[in-house]
């Protein structure tokens, strides 16, 4: 106990404290982003990002992860904020959190590994662009001091980890930046730019709706939707946090745990939120490892906008953009070009497709759900394709052939099985030995049934052997071929 406790939240004090106050410097600006795409007050994602940030590091199944208020759930609580209210969208999002609850109970986590790694590596490509895409306006119209600030900065980041690396060079970026800007007085976008900062401590509130069967008909659809889209998120980026830190995840325990922080945050007046795969390649890059991190960041964010905004709001956007950056270019996978030309075409296509589909509508389920269609069709259009059925006659009877059936039987490979007898050959006696092939569907039962059938309205005796324990239980429980009243509706009087 006291061991596991050390571990995972009290191993690595200096390097989560750092990363705590870079998460939350860089959290600051994006949460009043994300509010004011939902259409709420900027307080709404300040207090969203500190309560999920805080109850996930105690809750959540991945040391070192942040979650707070985001993007790809910011815009589907649009329509809910603009018809009918804040109240309802707190409504929604404890809503969120129990769906989520269930879905930790029923091991959805366990459905990340149906994810192939084409999947993951364009889910990860198509969010470092997204990253990137979402600092160009801040880059546009403004002057050229925002510009250089912006090199100075990825100057720092880069540079310093050469000469030291014990502080965070994110860290120094935004310290040395904001420390020039005010010292220089100069006029450049700033974080209090973006929305006011609130100045009191969330407060536990009921949401003030009628709580009867037409509230539920307005807030389940898009409670499922964000259960859905936050869940995919919060697992894609646990893979690829446990990818950089070499360690494991537990992907239920984390859809449980994302589920008591978005019924927190509900309650305490914040936006539903998932995991952030930006501020947790900043958490870790920045030398976070354990829990203790993840709840530095939030109780810092808090201190920072509650206690320090004044200051907090002096922070040029400048220092932030080179901090993002740097993010997007450290997610990207830049082997992904030369994997290109080593990987299977199709598995560059499915990657290719996650990129494309998420840029393209900015929403991370669409490309996730199309790259994992596409991964499932190749895959079984690959195994359909490793399937041979050989032939021979037996040597001491003319009137007898053997068939030996090699490769795996189902949807995709079922009409080849089919096409491989010759059911017109003149024949006493065929054997089908499927010892080397295994029927794993009712749609290679069918196959398998017409072939016997076929087989017999020839006059043909068919003899079956080989079948293994899993697809006798398969033949036996669907097949018809040994069900007479059966064999004509199968064959359609044919």
């Amino acid at each position: 106990m006291i061991q596991s406790l050390k571990q995972n939240w009290f191993s690595n004090l200096k390097g989560d404290s750092l990363a705590g106050i870079v998460v939350a410097l860089a959290l600051i600006p994006e949460a009043i982003a994300f509010s004011i795409i939902a259409g709420v007050d900027p307080k709404v994602g300040l207090y969203a990002s500190f309560c999920i940030c805080v109850v996930i590091a105690f809750a959540g199944g991945r040391p070192a992860m942040i979650s707070a208020a985001t993007g790809a759930m910011a815009l589907l609580m649009v329509g809910l904020v603009k018809d009918h209210g804040l109240q309802y969208l707190l409504a929604a999002t404890i809503l969120t959190g129990v769906l989520q609850i269930i879905a930790g109970f029923i091991q959805l986590g366990n459905l990340m590994r149906f994810v192939s790694r084409s999947v993951v590596t364009g889910f990860v490509n198509a969010l470092a662009i997204l990253i990137f895409l979402a600092q160009l306006p801040e880059l546009a119209g403004v002057t050229w001091h925002v510009y250089a600030m912006v090199a100075v900065g990825l100057g720092i980041i880069y540079l310093l980890p050469l000469l030291t690396t014990a502080v965070p060079s994110p860290l120094v970026c935004i310290v040395v930046i904001t420390g020039f800007a005010m010292y220089m007085g100069m006029d450049v976008p700033t974080v209090g730019d973006k929305g006011d900062l609130p100045d009191s401590l969330p407060m536990f509130l009921l949401p003030d709706i009628p709580l009867n069967f037409e509230t539920l008909q307005i807030i389940f659809p898009v409670s499922f939707t964000l259960m859905i889209v936050g869940l995919l998120e919060s697992m894609m980026t646990a893979t690829i946090v446990d990818d950089l830190t070499d360690t494991s995840s537990n992907k239920n325990r984390e859809c449980k745990g994302q589920g008591i922080a978005n019924i927190v945050s509900g309650f305490f007046g914040g936006m539903a939120g998932c995991a952030m795969i930006g501020q947790s390649v900043i958490n870790v890059k920045s030398g976070g490892r354990t829990r203790f991190s993840t709840l530095m960041a939030g109780v810092i964010l808090l201190i920072m906008v509650v206690f320090l905004g004044p200051w907090v709001s002096q922070i040029p956007m400048a220092a932030l953009v080179a901090v993002m950056i740097m993010v997007s270019i450290g997610t990207f996978s830049w082997e992904s070009f030369t994997n290109m030309a080593k990987h299977p075409p199709s598995s560059t296509l499915v990657m290719l497709a996650t990129v494309v589909v998420t840029v393209y509508t900015h929403n991370l389920a669409y490309g996730v759900g199309i790259g994992v269609v596409l991964s499932a069709l190749f895959y079984a259009n690959k195994v359909g394709r490793v399937f041979y059925v050989r032939s021979d006659l037996d040597e001491d009877n003319s009137n007898h052939r053997r068939y030996e059936v090699l490769g795996q039987v189902f949807f995709t490979s079922a009409e080849q099985f089919i096409a491989s007898f010759d059911f017109k050959e003149a024949l006493d006696k065929v054997t089908i030995d499927v010892h080397r092939s295994h029927f794993w569907d009712i749609t290679a039962i069918g196959a398998l049934d017409k072939v016997i059938i076929k087989f017999r309205r020839e006059g043909t005796e068919v003899e079956l052997i080989g079948l293994n324990e899993a697809s006798a239980t398969l033949v036996d429980k669907f097949a018809v071929h040994d069900k007479p009243e059966a064999v004509e509706k199968l064959m359609g009087g044919h």
